[in-house]
């Protein structure tokens, strides 16, 4: 995960890969994805990666109807997705990708 943090009104952000120079613009622009290493897949959807989630322990919550949130009981981590799909950022997969070690990994799209 690279990037620059911002201090801006009183909050600190950290914005990825800011297109500093035209070398590095169009890498900084291109999408990421979710990847289950172990076949491949690229997570499209929240069901196709609930099933995986699911499928290594980890448990649905239905506290907060505007989030998506899994906990796994052997562990204090709790996974913290936005319901809409399109607001699935790569903040949220790098978050899956380490409560997941050697599971998951975050990639570049080719296209």
């Amino acid at each position: 995960m690279s990037g620059v943090w911002t201090f801006k009104n009183g909050v600190v952000r950290l914005v990825e890969n800011p297109a500093g120079s035209d070398s590095n613009q169009s890498s900084s622009q291109r999408k990421k994805v979710l990847v289950h290493t172990s076949t491949d897949e690229v997570m499209t959807s929240y069901s196709v990666l609930e099933r995986k989630l699911l499928a290594l322990g980890w448990e649905r919550y239905y506290d907060d109807p505007d989030l998506l949130q899994y906990h796994k009981r052997s562990t204090v981590h709790l996974i913290s997705l936005p319901r809409n799909f399109s607001k699935f950022k790569s903040m949220h997969m790098y978050d899956i990708v380490v409560k997941n070690k050697n599971i998951f990994d975050v990639r570049d799209t080719t296209a």
